[in-house]
Order: C-alpha cells, then structure tokens, then sequence
C-alpha cells in the first residue's frame, strides 16, 4: 500500500484550517501549563520515518520554546553508559511550568537498542520491569505523562525513505540505522508488541497514532491530546501600545557606514 494521496488523504485546505485551531489551543495549554505550574511529558515513539519529528513541528510551531522544549537525546556518552539507565533522562524532565516533548525517549532500550543488539538481554529485561515503575513515579509525582506510538507501514516507510533519498534537503534525515530498520521489520515489529505488553499501562498507556496519512496523524494526535488534559484559558493581562514619543532629533548614520548584508533578494525580482 502507497502513501495515501487524492481522496484517501486529507484535503490540505481542511488539514491547514483544522490544524490552525488547534495550535491556537496548544497556546492556551501552554499557558495554562505556565500559569499553574505544571509540568507536562509527551513522548513521540515509532518507526523511522513515521512521521513523530514533523508533528513535533507542528505541536511547538508557535509555542514559546521556553516553556515547550524538545528532548532529542544523541546516542550515549560512555560515562552515560555506567549510569542507571532513565538517569541521563530525569535531567530533561520539565520543571513547574514547562513543557517538555521526548523525540525518541528513555523506550529507545526496548526498540532500536534491543534490536540492534546495543544493550544485553538482561538489560533490556530490566528495562521492561523498571519502566512503568519509573513512570508510576513521575505521575505520583504530579507530572502529566503523554505516549504516542507512530504506525506507519512498510511500504509507506520504503517510500518515505525514498522521498527522503532525492530530497537535498532532507537527505540527512537518511542514515543506516534507517537502511537496518528496512531488513528488520519483523524484529522491530516483536520488539514493540512485547514493549507494549509490559509499558501499556492504566496510568500511561499508549496510544496509536495511525500515520500513513502524515496530515491526518497529525491532527489526531493533536486533538487527542488536548482533548485528554483539562486545561482552561487563562484570561491575559490587558495590553495597550504606549504612544511614540516626539523626536528629540535622532538622525540615523549613514549607510555607507554599516555594513548591510548583500541584496540577494533584489535579483529574484529581475
């Protein structure tokens, strides 16, 4: 099965008005979440190429990216290696009135590292029995815990990849961990059933977002998770542009003086 095109995906004119309303409801989230003191954890999981960093965009696109960060962690350093495993991540948990978004997350020890053979059985097992206590922890602690798992299908995922491959500007996003995830569908697939199985629990489970559509994903899981947190707008302060004083005689130097970026723009207009 293809990407979705034509009538199967959604019309961009209705993605793009549907999409505006609700990143005006992600503003007053925020500003629920800064006003009250909360502290909200969303965690995007999935397959390469499903689509988890374009609805991060999306989520934080007129957001203040003081108080709505995102957590990309790079591959361990080996004194992180020695440390407890959720340790390196406890440090990007959001204080009162933050918001954090893990692009990839403390779960990366149930998918690519399992697969991939970078942790030992005996880690990854630890892994599946410290994980909902850890979560258990940050809840009983006050935070607000989000998880969303990103299902694309092999043949949407190949034809990203592809896109991807002939996209000068997207050619980075292609790497061979990426190329390794083709050859081990099945192994990926197993990896996260069983993650599920011990990590889908009452106080965080997982939710599925469908993202063979990439517009539709995002929608949905934008509204799901506005529709999941009860937060109210919070009234802002009246705010009225004071008048421009009189001139005292300012005169701006001259040009010639300062040194101006070249005019690229004008030979465009030619």
């Amino acid at each position: 099965m293809g990407d979705k095109k034509g009538q199967d995906r959604l019309p961009r004119g209705v993605y793009e008005r549907e999409l505006l309303r609700l990143q005006v409801e992600l503003v007053k989230l925020q500003e629920w979440v800064r006003a009250g003191g909360h502290r909200l954890v969303v965690v995007f999981e999935g397959r390469d190429a499903a689509g988890k960093g374009s609805t991060i965009k999306r989520v934080t696109e007129h957001l203040n990216p003081r108080i709505a960060r995102i957590a990309a962690l790079p591959a361990p350093t080996e004194r992180e290696r020695t440390q407890w495993y959720f340790q390196r991540y406890v440090d990007h948990l959001p204080a009162a009135g933050e918001i954090v978004l893990f692009d990839r997350s403390w779960y990366n020890r149930a998918g690519v590292e399992h697969v991939m053979g970078f942790c030992t059985p005996e880690e990854h097992v630890r892994f599946l029995h410290q994980c909902p206590i850890f979560e258990r922890l940050l809840i009983e602690d006050g935070i607000i815990l989000r998880k969303y798992w990103f299902s694309v299908s092999d043949a949407v995922q190949e034809q990203r990849f592809r896109a991807r491959l002939e996209d000068p500007t997207r050619r980075w996003k292609l790497s061979g961990m990426d190329l390794e995830s083709i050859t081990r569908w099945e192994a990926y697939s197993r990896a996260k059933d069983e993650m599920f199985v011990h990590t889908d629990i009452p106080e965080a489970p997982w939710h599925v977002v469908g993202s063979d559509d990439k517009r539709a994903a995002r929608i949905n899981m934008i509204a799901h998770l506005l529709a999941g947190i009860p937060y109210e707008e919070v009234p802002l302060p009246a705010i009225e542009l004071p008048p421009r004083p009189e001139s005292t005689g300012y005169q701006r130097p001259p040009r010639d003086l300062q040194t101006y970026v070249p005019d690229h723009a004008a030979t465009l207009r030619r």
